[in-house]
């Protein structure tokens, strides 16, 4: 069973997400395990504070380091030791893809470090030896979307959370069009047809006009 380990101070803001659907499913059936580890708890400040006014300068404010690390800490107490891939979200990490995915679904344990405001204090990632990862050419408000964005992609290689319509659906040739009844849609008096390739049943060049679509954008 893969087991992800997420630090973040709004568990609530993703828990919904994670327990719906296909990620819902493989969590009941024992395939994956998400657990939440939130900094605010690992504080030692009085007051549950974790954020601080970034050195230097700048807005916003910066989840200081103690908090994530305890939790880290917490978290890789119940892993898998040395063998946890520790990932830390950055704008100048290894773009995230499928083929990481797959490797990830290989692990026994993933800790994913969920930023907030201006994001995490660089030594947590350098303590704990994470490696970078960025979801791409942006920025988001928090690191709880790309965790769960890494959760989902990942679980879809983990043999079993898939059914078995689902796993057929991804090992034939994938298209960024995809069609369903009716055949013919009339919307605001104009007409709007399913390709006819689609309506042949000839494999392959049904897989012939897929790829043509995935390679030309559309």
């Amino acid at each position: 069973m893969l087991h992800f380990h997420i630090i973040t101070l709004f568990p609530e803001s993703i828990e919904p997400y994670l327990k719906s659907s296909i990620i819902g499913r493989a969590q009941k059936d024992k395939k994956i395990k998400i657990s939440f580890y939130d900094p605010k708890k690992f504080t030692r400040d009085k007051y549950g504070r974790v954020d601080r006014r970034p050195y230097g300068g700048g807005p916003g404010m910066v989840l200081e380091p103690e908090g994530v690390l305890r939790a880290a800490q917490k978290a890789l107490r119940r892993a898998h030791g040395k063998a946890t891939e520790k990932i830390f979200f950055a704008t100048d990490g290894a773009v995230f893809d499928e083929a990481m995915a797959k490797r990830l679904a290989k692990k026994k344990d993933i800790l994913l470090i969920a930023g907030h405001y201006e994001g995490v204090d660089a030594r947590v990632q350098k303590i704990l030896k994470a490696k970078k990862i960025s979801m791409g050419p942006y920025v988001l408000t928090g690191g709880e979307l790309p965790a769960a964005t890494v959760i989902d992609a990942v679980a879809r290689f983990v043999p079993g959370v898939l059914g078995k319509a689902e796993s057929l659906e991804r090992s034939r040739v994938s298209s960024p069009e995809v069609y369903t009844r009716p055949e013919t849609l009339v919307w605001k008096g104009r007409k709007y047809r399913v390709p006819k390739v689609l309506l042949t049943g000839h494999h392959a060049k049904i897989d012939e006009w897929k790829k043509s679509r995935r390679t030309s954008g559309g």
